[in-house]
């Protein structure tokens, strides 16, 4: 999981390093506004124009061969270099064919090969652009971003899906996945931490699908999610004080609410001195602590043998002296043996879980142990959840894109057969006297139940 950035706006960036001034453009396919950087609005008039296509199909061309011809010494070449040189080479090509383009013209079609042969083409912008957070790529045509939460169509410049499927394979290249009609899905880790996912024909009808998930490079802090208002201090204590007391807890939300970001928070607070284990199919977790051990599971190779997977982690993990289990999703058998770490000693352990609701993210525990093999019967889980959970922290992503605690829960036993669960504090937004929508968190009842945190008065 790049990190989701909680709040409305992204951190403004510094002038030295911001992306190129941004316009909104209208497009005939698109449901909502077009977000087109400022070179890209100057491109979309001219780069797709047939005279600037031909030129930059030969320049690419003229220089691949000389890559050919002369390897070694462009292997020796600094990017500067390569920069210098291709613009020289675009140069030379336009003024001896006598080709009618301007110096800006020139300009765009040298930058559009260098990012092409240097880097990743047309997703390098959207990948060096710090308040992008998703790109989401529906054929070469549909390309898609969220920034701060929202989702904007950007201008698409891949010529065709073998373009595109290109430039995913050099960026798969360095990570040593198979993407053939063969293996035609892909999820894999890049160096910066990002996620990509890939899928092609013939599981996908419409061309070459890719989602990126970026990473962010300076974790968010929980002075950070407070600024942003994710929640409120009176939140935050309590969340310290029950990772403190070793409560054992979930962060459960849906898709993109930030769970991966909330649980990295949360583990901030984790005091000094302790072992912590973190398992994750992708590793996307960066714990401010100095005694973390980080295991990532493996999918299987083109036979599907080889494969280790988070269930294997979870268990062998038991057998590494941790003081906590942190898993970063849970989403399968490994559900049953992170329950009987809670259980068994492990206290303060924590993870994530895809779930709406707190209830709806008991409902998914149970489902996944009875998927995993539990031999015990419906009541028996039950206990044993009750057992092992303690908080429930609830997330959600609002229509205007900011993410917010929506509830803190506790986990309070069972009562007629049932999971009793009990909301400590609940998300109620509020309008202020100048008609703005204020965020606020109602405290429920004046203590929790649970032994840990039972001495904390809720206001």
């Amino acid at each position: 999981m790049s990190d989701i950035v909680f709040g409305q706006e992204p951190e403004p960036a510094r002038p030295s390093e911001a992306p190129s001034q941004a316009v909104f453009a209208k497009d005939s396919d698109a449901t909502g506004p077009v977000f087109v950087s400022k070179s890209d609005a100057l491109a979309s008039q001219d780069v797709n124009s047939t005279v600037l296509r031909e030129v930059t199909e030969m320049a690419h061309e003229h220089i691949l061969s000389l890559i050919e011809k002369k390897g070694a010494a462009f292997a020796r070449m600094s990017l500067s270099e390569l920069e210098g040189f291709i613009r020289g080479e675009v140069q030379g090509l336009v003024y001896g064919k006598q080709i009618p383009l301007n110096d800006v013209e020139m300009s765009l079609v040298a930058d559009s090969l260098y990012k092409e042969i240097a880097g990743f083409g047309p997703l390098e912008d959207l990948l060096a652009d710090p308040g992008v957070e998703d790109i989401m790529i529906n054929g070469y045509k549909d390309v898609y971003v969220s920034k701060s939460g929202q989702m904007q169509r950007v201008q698409a410049r891949f010529t065709d899906n073998v373009h595109l499927l290109r430039i995913v394979r050099r960026i798969l290249a360095p990570l040593g996945r198979r993407l053939d009609e063969s293996s035609p899905m892909v999820d894999a880790r890049l160096p910066d931490g990002s996620r990509i996912n890939v899928i092609i024909a013939p599981l996908a009808r419409d061309g070459v699908v890719v989602s990126i998930r970026k990473f962010r490079a300076t974790p968010l802090r929980a002075e950070d999610l407070l600024g942003l208002g994710a929640f409120d201090t009176r939140v935050l204590e309590l969340m310290q004080e029950a990772v403190r007391k070793r409560c054992n807890l979930v962060v459960s939300g849906a898709t993109s609410t930030g769970k991966t970001s909330m649980l990295n928070v949360i583990a901030e607070f984790i005091p000094a001195g302790e072992r912590l284990i973190t398992i994750e199919d992708t590793a996307e977790l960066q714990l401010n602590h100095h005694h973390v051990v980080r295991l990532e599971s493996r999918p299987g190779g083109h036979e599907g043998s080889g494969g280790i997977s988070i269930r294997e982690l979870v268990k062998n993990s038991l057998r590494m002296r941790p003081d906590r289990v942190i898993v970063g999703e849970v989403r399968g058998a490994e559900v049953l043996d992170m329950l009987q770490a809670m259980s068994t000693g492990h206290d303060g352990s924590m993870g994530t879980i895809h779930a709406s609701t707190p209830r709806d993210c008991l409902h998914r525990i149970e489902m996944l142990s009875g998927f995993a093999g539990f031999q015990g019967n419906e009541m028996s889980l039950r206990r044993q959840i009750a057992s092992a959970l303690d908080l429930i922290i609830q997330i959600v992503r609002l229509p205007s894109g900011k993410r917010r605690i929506y509830s803190v829960t506790e986990v309070a036993g069972i009562v007629d057969d049932n999971i009793l669960l009990q909301d400590l504090y609940r998300y109620e937004s509020r309008v202020g006297p100048d008609g703005q929508e204020l965020d606020n968190w109602v405290p429920v009842v004046p203590y929790p139940k649970n032994p840990k945190i039972k001495h904390i008065r809720l206001t």
